[in-house]
């Protein structure tokens, strides 16, 4: 291929932006002597056909290095890479090798079909200079949907689609998740969180995993923060990144379905002194990660995965922004989760900061004013700000919301005054602070840690596959296997896990914040005990749809509770329940039973029993009274009596398919003032005038 001349370039933007006569090439690293740009014809070539080496005089700015390559278009899918040198005595914690080529950190399209990460000398993954962007959105927008009214389903791309059961045209892929859209609607989630689809290494794991042919599932070893992740398209090698994941955007917006996307800036896939140079290492180390004071050659390690990013200096914050709003502007998304957020928090020093620059820089950012901002607030540091994250907008997972519904539905005692607090948005942790109950994500299970249906099938994790002696993932799962570990043929034993689980799911939809469900939990998908999938990129892990037909009980169960979570206003509302007289309804918003009416036995730890009246929010809406009973006694518990209503039954997890959800149409009155809870049931009854 013919070499391109070239001039001196700018240093605004980063990455290779086309432009008039063509493309700009920018990089940053402040201590670097000496830059080469490296041009390869196609993402697979053995060779480069151009080296462009760089005049520090006349090419960089600043801590910029940049060079305009003439007549060059971005129609030709060139590939490129950097080499990079500089003195390692003026930084010690500097790591610069001119025999690496260096990943654009830029890069709004990569490829890895090259990629051996513990071979030194094999080639490097390659950026991929695109053409500007002429993409018909079709008037699609990011949808902005009031937060209060999210149901949100964690999602993993590749795996929702990979199982043969699935159907679709390309298994595994972005577009595999268009096919799906259908099921999703028909499920009724308003909103996917799809767990990492930035460009990660699937090589990043554990020598033994990936020795026994494992790979990186999950994600969460990011290396490129503009770039889809190639693995997810149809063709990676074409540069087709960008239309691929916008159409399927474009799908779930036509389908009222919200995108959020788990965002990972708390380390890379460069891992720690022992790990790969990709990108970062090799242009500022010092600059972009946390070192050792004592010993600049080692990462300090709050993130748990071998590095921690630097969250909060200058250039960093500006490039952990700067990707946000890229996505939002270009890709339409609708919000993000970050992982490990506690991170973000972290000052240059390591220590927490409340006014944390990039922090405040994301939520006062104009680009992400309307973007769902959600917080996984703790870090493996030991830094842990559940209700206490910087920042107004941000909603958190709520991990004490988790451990304390497990232990209710588990059947442990003295739980009843915490599940109040955790039913009605967590006021303990957020409200001081002038947060809302939307700023609580409710959850019970995600993809770390047990499933729904393994959470009620193993008492003890089972990870040995992951090949490090089941010494993984969490011991503290609040789990119980009801009489027999993993798959039981015990009919017994089975409706029992089933009623399990649809109580978690009934507790889910009927709790004040903002709902999240792990897909596959609605056709209780099982991962045979292993609670730390993040490394098997196969069926232990992939969306059996088989499953849907099987499980057809627990999808309708599912499906009907988010269909009465809607319809209820005041299961969905933006400030706390204070017991205050509502004029629609003439009751307390909400009023608290025990077994009888208007005694809820807060002081006794043996109790496991809780009911609730909460009053209707609009006057076409039905009143609700909600009873748990976790105890081992079927119990007869009081109705309140209403004023020309009357109750009529609507949820029992104790019954099967089509009695477990009555709809409103085919509801029976409750003549009695009083109804049958069974033992470990959740019972739901909703007003209706009197005819």
């Amino acid at each position: 291929m013919k070499p391109y001349s070239v001039n001196i370039g700018q240093r605004y933007p980063s990455g290779a932006t086309p432009q008039k006569g063509g493309v700009n090439f920018c990089i940053f690293s402040r201590h670097a002597t000496a830059v080469q740009l490296v041009l390869y014809e196609k993402p697979d070539s053995s060779s480069p056909f151009q080296l462009i080496d760089l005049d520090p005089a006349v090419n960089r700015s600043f801590f910029f290095w940049h060079v305009f390559v003439e007549g060059m278009t971005g129609q030709e899918k060139i590939s490129y890479t950097w080499k990079v040198d500089g003195p390692d005595n003026d930084d010690p914690g500097s790591r610069f090798d001119p025999s690496i080529e260096l990943l654009d950190p830029w890069a709004k399209a990569v490829t890895d079909v090259l990629w051996e990460r513990n071979n030194k000398g094999s080639s490097s993954m390659r950026a991929m200079v695109l053409p500007s962007s002429s993409y018909d959105w079709e008037g699609d927008q990011p949808l902005r949907q009031s937060s209060e009214k999210e149901i949100i389903y964690e999602l993993h791309v590749g795996g929702f689609t990979r199982h043969s059961s699935s159907g679709v045209s390309h298994p595994g892929t972005f577009s595999g998740i268009i096919e799906k859209v259908p099921y999703l609607q028909e499920l009724g989630i308003t909103a996917v969180e799809l767990l990492p689809v930035m460009a990660f290494d699937q090589q990043d794991l554990p020598d033994k995993a990936r020795d026994m042919g494992l790979q990186n599932y999950w994600g969460y070893a990011t290396h490129s923060f503009f770039s889809p992740h190639p693995g997810y398209c149809i063709d990676p090698l074409s540069g087709g990144h960008r239309e691929e994941f916008r159409d399927m955007v474009k799908a779930l917006h036509k389908a009222g379905i919200s995108v959020i996307l788990d965002v990972v800036f708390n380390h890379t896939a460069e891992g720690g002194k022992e790990g790969p140079t990709i990108n970062f290492k090799g242009l500022m180390n010092s600059g972009f990660y946390h070192l050792e004071d004592d010993d600049p050659k080692q990462y300090k390690n709050y993130s748990g995965c071998g590095n921690t990013v630097n969250c909060n200096h200058p250039l960093v914050a500006n490039f952990i922004t700067k990707s946000l709003e890229y996505w939002v502007k270009e890709f339409h998304v609708d919000g993000f989760r970050f992982d490990l957020a506690s991170i973000l928090a972290r000052g240059e020093d390591g220590a927490p900061m409340y006014h944390a620059p990039v922090v405040w820089n994301i939520e006062l950012s104009d680009t992400l004013a309307h973007t769902r901002l959600i917080a996984e607030a703790w870090d493996a540091g030991g830094l842990y700000q559940v209700g206490s994250f910087p920042g107004f907008r941000w909603a958190e997972w709520n991990g004490r919301y988790r451990d304390l519904i497990r232990q209710f539905i588990k059947g442990d005692s003295g739980m009843i005054p915490e599940l109040a607090t955790r039913l009605t948005g967590s006021s303990d942790l957020y409200q001081s602070s002038g947060h809302q109950p939307v700023n609580s994500v409710n959850f019970i299970s995600c993809h770390d840690g047990f499933t729904l249906y393994d959470l009620v099938s193993f008492y003890e994790k089972h990870n040995q596959a992951n090949g490090e002696d089941n010494r993984d993932g969490d011991n503290n799962n609040y789990s119980w296997n009801y009489g027999s570990e993993g798959v039981s043929d015990d009919p017994e034993i089975n409706a029992f896990r089933l009623k399990q689980v649809k109580n978690f799911m009934a507790i889910l939809m009927l709790s004040q914040g903002v709902p999240m469900i792990l897909a596959g939990d609605e056709i209780l998908r099982s991962q045979q005990g292993n609670n730390n999938g993040y490394c098997q990129d196969n069926e232990l892990s992939w969306f059996d749809w088989n499953l849907l037909e099987k499980n057809q009980e627990m999808f309708c169960f599912t499906k009907g509770m988010i269909q009465l979570r809607k319809r209820h206003p005041s299961l969905m509302q933006r400030q706390y329940l204070s017991g205050a007289m509502n004029n629609t309804s003439n009751l307390q918003d909400i009023s608290w039973h025990g077994q009888q009416l208007n005694e809820p036995q807060w002081d006794d730890t043996s109790s496991r029993v809780l009911a609730c009246t909460l009053s209707r929010v609009n006057p076409d809406e039905e009143d609700l009274h909600i009873m748990f009973n976790m105890s081992e006694e079927k119990l007869s518990m009081e109705l309140p009596t209403l004023k020309g209503r009357t109750w009529h039954l609507a949820v029992d997890t104790t019954c099967s398919l089509y009695r477990d959800i009555i709809e409103p149409e085919q509801q029976q009155e409750i003549k009695e003032n009083n109804i049958q809870v069974y033992s470990h049931s959740i019972v739901v009854c909703e007003s209706r005038l009197n005819e």
